[in-house]
């Protein structure tokens, strides 16, 4: 088990997770919330919507974390076009500083993540994982199910 691909996985996961709440201990974020800053980086006023399916986050889920994200002031939501059914979620000033912190911590993470391995292993894995990620989205998508799966068969 402890070698199977979905083990490796998930134990990174973890682990990458763990790790990067140990070096944002200080800004006080809190799950969820580093990846919607990161996101709303290259996506500021973006729709709620839009928002939770770039971070692959429930909607319901993804209220609750803009409502404690709101009140630290982090980002804010806003109606645009005078649209009362769909708010719009924008980075403040304090956000900005956080997506800043959020940015080093990866970098530091991901050096020390590929630390000892050569720059086209590293390479390799990040085209193998985008690979998997598109062969998975694939499968969520209800109208590619089928080749999908067509082509998990040959």
């Amino acid at each position: 088990m402890a070698d199977s691909f979905h083990y490796l996985l998930m134990a990174a996961h973890v682990l990458f997770q763990k790790r990067l709440f140990e070096l944002l201990k200080e800004s006080g974020l809190t799950a969820g919330q580093p990846k919607i800053l990161e996101y709303l980086e290259a996506h500021n006023g973006v729709s709620q919507k839009e928002l939770a399916s770039g971070c692959l986050i429930e909607p319901a889920s993804l209220t609750s974390i803009l409502n404690r994200m709101e009140e630290k002031k982090l980002i804010e939501r806003r109606m645009l076009n005078g649209n009362r059914r769909t708010f719009y979620i924008f980075v403040t000033d304090t956000g900005r500083r956080r997506q800043r912190q959020i940015a080093d911590a990866f970098r530091q993470l991901e050096a020390e993540a590929f630390d000892g391995i050569p720059g086209e292993q590293q390479t390799a894995v990040r085209e193998v994982l985008t690979r998997v990620y598109g062969n998975l989205t694939a499968l969520r998508s209800p109208e590619n199910a089928e080749p999908a799966k067509e082509a998990a068969d040959e």
